[in-house]
């Protein structure tokens, strides 16, 4: 049993598993936000711009509804709701151009981690400092003697 348990600690403290938790958690917060974009400001706007009542009620019904009477069973209203599909959709749209965004910011913070600063010249050894001074005496020299 304790090396069940053992497995687990190890399976459920590993970073991969840690990360992709609170990428869940975030991405739930994250859906409830596009959500009330979506259906608090932009669908208000772009039914302000329709003249309706916004795109959840758009739909096409096939059989009304009838109401009950003389012992025969109320029907219910048949409808295709594209309205809500075309909300859907508007959601998707929202919610992948804002993923695509996020990750995008994403990849140029890891790219600017990613590129190394160039690292100033050392400054030339004593040695160094001294062979140049030779070479350039040297040079003098011959060229004086031509």
């Amino acid at each position: 049993m304790s090396k069940f348990l053992s497995d687990f600690k190890d399976f459920a403290l590993k970073g991969n598993v840690i990360d992709m938790a609170v990428g869940v958690i975030v991405g739930g917060a994250f859906g409830k936000i596009v959500s009330s974009l979506v259906n608090d400001i932009i669908m208000p706007v772009i039914s302000l711009c329709t003249g309706g009542s916004g795109y959840k009620n758009l739909k096409y019904v096939i059989t009304a509804a009838q109401p009950a009477r003389d012992g025969v069973a109320a029907v219910e209203e048949v409808a295709v709701n594209y309205g809500l599909f075309i909300q859907n959709v508007v959601d998707f749209f929202i919610i992948a151009f804002s993923i695509f965004i996020a990750l995008r910011f994403a990849m140029k913070l890891k790219k600017k981690e990613a590129e190394p600063t160039p690292e100033p010249e050392p400054a030339p050894t004593k040695e160094e400092v001294l062979l140049t001074e030779i070479r350039d005496i040297l040079k003098k020299d011959s060229e004086a003697g031509k």
